[in-house]
This record gives C-alpha cells, sequence and structure tokens, in this order.
C-alpha cells in the first residue's frame, strides 16, 4: 500500500487547513504525523512551559478525532531529520503534505526534509497556511518588499476591495473544506503518545484562553483595545501562533467588523514578510547602523525588570501579567519595552529573548518586530526620540489603576520598590546615545 503523510505543524486543527485539504484530496490514505522536535524543545529551559503543555493537550485532541474516525495520528519525539528517516523505513509513501514556515531554523528543517523525500522519488507539496500574504504577493510597483506598514496595508485594502464584490457575503479569503473529507484518512491500530515526562517537560498550571471569537469584542477593538483594565483583546494569539484557529476564517469576520482588528492581522503578516525578505533581523536591527549603540546592560535593572520591580507601576504591572499568565496586554507590550530599550538602556535583543521565552503567543517575527519598532531600529520604527512616559501611559490608559493594583498588591506599601531610573534624565540619556548613531 502506498501512503500519504501530512505532517501536522503550526496548523493543528482539521478545519481550513490548507495542506490538509490537498492530502486528503489525493488517491493514496493519508498518514498524519505530528514531531515533537528534539531541536526545539532542548531550547527551552523551563519545564512547565505552559506551550508545551498546550500543544501536547491539542495532540491528544486531534489523536482522538482521528480515533473516532477509524485512523490515528502518529506522534514522534525526535530530531525531525531522523524522525523521517524513521518514517521512510516503515511507510511506503508516495507524497508528502506540509503548511510553510518562514522561520530561519524552519526553513533549514524543511529543506534538508525535502531533500531527503526528493531523494526517495517522494514528491513534497507545501502550502501557505498560517498567513493571509506571502511575501512575494505583496510587493511595491518596483517589486521589492514594503518596509512601511500603512503603504502596505493601503495596497492589500485596495485589492480587498476590488475584490469584495464580487464574493458572496463578503467572504474575501477561502476556506477549505479539511474537515469534511476526514474518510480519506488511513485506517490504522493506535499508536502512542509520549508522556511529556519522557520529553522532559511537566504540566504547567497556566490557564489557555478558549477559542472563542466575541464579535462584540472586535466591533469594539477600536475603542477599548488600549485599555488594559477592560481586557478587550481577543486572547486569540496563541491559536493564531499554533495554527488552532484558521486565519482566513478569523480574517474574514474581522474584515467585517474591525478595520482595526483587521489591520492587526495585516501587521502580523508585515512582520512575517520582513522575515522572509531580510532574514538578518533575527540577528540584528533592520536599521544596521543601530547595531553599534553603546548599551548600558545593567543586569541588576533587567533582573529589576524582568521581575516587575522597576518601580514604575505600568511597567510593573505588564511584566507581572506575564510572568504570572503567559500573556501581555499590546499597549503594555509597548511600554515595557521602551522602558527597557529607552530608559534602561538595556539591548532590545536582551528583552526580545526573555518574551520569547514567557509569552504563550510568541512568533519570531512579530516579537523581532516588536521590538525593533519599540527599539527604533526596526522597519516603520518610532524614532528614537519617541521615549513613552510610563506615568503618562498609566494616566492616559489606567487612569483609576484598576490594572495597576491588580498585578501590584504592594504598590503602597514600604516592599515596593522606588524607581530605578529618573524618567527625565534617563530620556536626555537615550536621546544622546541614539544621536551619536542616528546622525
Amino acid at each position: 500500500m502506498i501512503y500519504n503523510i501530512f505532517w501536522f505543524r503550526r496548523d493543528l486543527r482539521f478545519e481550513d487547513n490548507t495542506a490538509l485539504f490537498h492530502a486528503l484530496s489525493s488517491e493514496n490514505p493519508v498518514i498524519p504525523i505530528f514531531i515533537f522536535d528534539q531541536n526545539i524543545l532542548s531550547k527551552l529551559s523551563d519545564p512547565y512551559d505552559a506551550r508545551i503543555t498546550f500543544i501536547y493537550n491539542q495532540i491528544l485532541q486531534l489523536q482522538l478525532k482521528l480515533r473516532s474516525y477509524k485512523s490515528d495520528l502518529v506522534i514522534l519525539f525526535d530530531e525531525p531529520l531522523h524522525a523521517w528517516s524513521k518514517l521512510l523505513k516503515e511507510y511506503k509513501l508516495g507524497s508528502v503534505y506540509f503548511n510553510r514556515d518562514y522561520e530561519s531554523y524552519a526553513n533549514q528543517r524543511d529543506q534538508q526534509i525535502e531533500t531527503l523525500l526528493t531523494q526517495h522519488q517522494i514528491q513534497v507539496h507545501t502550502y501557505k497556511d498560517h498567513v493571509l500574504f506571502e511575501a512575494h504577493e505583496v510587493l511595491k510597483d518596483d517589486g521589492k518588499p514594503y518596509t512601511v506598514f500603512t503603504p502596505y496595508k493601503n495596497k492589500l485594502l485596495q485589492r480587498l476591495k476590488a475584490k469584495a464584490p464580487l464574493v458572496d457575503n463578503h467572504v474575501i479569503f477561502a476556506c477549505l473544506p479539511s474537515e469534511q473529507r476526514t474518510h480519506n484518512f488511513w485506517k490504522a491500530t493506535t499508536n502512542d503518545c509520549p508522556d511529556l515526562d519522557e520529553m522532559g517537560f511537566k504540566t504547567s498550571s497556566i490557564n489557555i484562553p478558549n477559542i472563542r471569537v466575541n464579535e462584540m469584542l472586535i466591533k469594539n477593538y477600536q475603542k477599548d483595545r488600549d485599555y488594559p483594565a477592560r481586557d478587550a483583546t481577543t486572547h486569540l494569539g496563541i491559536h493564531l501562533r499554533f495554527g488552532t484557529i484558521s486565519i482566513r476564517s478569523l480574517a474574514n469576520q474581522a474584515y467585517q467588523l474591525s478595520d482595526t482588528f483587521f489591520s492587526e492581522l495585516l501587521w502580523r503578516d508585515f512582520y512575517s514578510t520582513i522575515l522572509q525578505c531580510f532574514p538578518y533581523v533575527e540577528f540584528g536591527a533592520f536599521k544596521k547602523v543601530y547595531d553599534q549603540i553603546t548599551w548600558e546592560n545593567n543586569e541588576n535593572q533587567f533582573k529589576a525588570w524582568c521581575e516587575g520591580r522597576t518601580g514604575y507601576p505600568m511597567v510593573d504591572a505588564g511584566m507581572r501579567q506575564l510572568n504570572e499568565t503567559g500573556f501581555m496586554h499590546n499597549r503594555l507590550r509597548m511600554i515595557t519595552a521602551s522602558f527597557l530599550v529607552k530608559h534602561l538602556l538595556i539591548d532590545w535583543k536582551w528583552g526580545e529573548a526573555y518574551f520569547a521565552e514567557k509569552l504563550l503567543d510568541f512568533e519570531l517575527a512579530s516579537n523581532n518586530g516588536g521590538w525593533q519598532w519599540a527599539a527604533g531600529c526596526g522597519t516603520d520604527a518610532a524614532p528614537y526620540f519617541r521615549i513613552f512616559s510610563p506615568e503618562a501611559q498609566q494616566m492616559k490608559f489606567d487612569p483609576d489603576g484598576v490594572f495597576v493594583k491588580k498585578w501590584i498588591p504592594d504598590l503602597d506599601t514600604f516592599d515596593y520598590p522606588k524607581p530605578i531610573v529618573e524618567h527625565a534624565i534617563a530620556r536626555q540619556r537615550c536621546i544622546e546615545v541614539y544621536k551619536k548613531r542616528y546622525n
């Protein structure tokens, strides 16, 4: 029997899964697989990493659903190249299907796998799935990629508005009914899933928000999104990160309900485009001159920032929320990042790495783009002299202190620290250091 394989990666769902749809539309029975990648897991320092618990539980759900179809999921804990070598020995394969990833490690890994499969005369089919637009789909008139968000967005909106009247019910992005073709999965005996302990991890106690698209929240997104006490964001980031929700389905709703929320989805694609076209940003500034900034890199101040003990309540509340829940409100991501880089003059890459470790919804492209924006060294970045005042931000976006008091119960006690830097002095120091490189 010749089989095809579908490889689950950042697309842990049956619904509107592009590569899965095409795999299940092929002639051969489809073996679904998932690889717990040892190359990735070995770099994670926290055995209670909530993202691993989330992925693990999602894989078990997929497996349970497949068993209801008299099929099963092949789950491996291995280095991908070695895992595929074993699969080639165990099954006679015709084709392999998976959705594309654009991060440097993923590109390198996928090229190795594709080379291996091609050597065995196995066809490889890859598809766009976790972004709305890939880099080559949105270019300037001269064929170069956009490096400023607004014209990028405007070109896309112009294209989508021209398309809208031609599509029933204004469904801008076509969704594929992959969940309707599950009868084409292979018929299999039970496959075991490795235990979390076996992989070096423990079950996290952090709660992961359920997939729930709140239409009223999206409608009010522009009005409420900047106020962290209102909890007016969707908390769908982790589901977009690991593909437990379809980006196309969500974008169709957003396009009809909220220009602002839809723009946020386009920001995600924009940063993915930057990573695809300028891969060096993974390791340094987009504006390379800023790689020469002389950072203070005070480790004690960095520790205070990580722990939410800078003496600036809006900064500290955001960091404590992150440390406890794996989530940080978007306004606070900007405030905390700006404070680390511009008030403390600590290398933005330190903060980027800390967010990568803690954020449930960590995506390399968006995290990198956001930090470079805050540091003033990226595409479409805030100018170096734009320095958030934490006090002014609190007065504007948490005027009654509801959010701050929730996360800093020691705020009005002797235990809460004094500010570790003075805003005016830190601001002037930052401007002088940046000006040396900007000029």
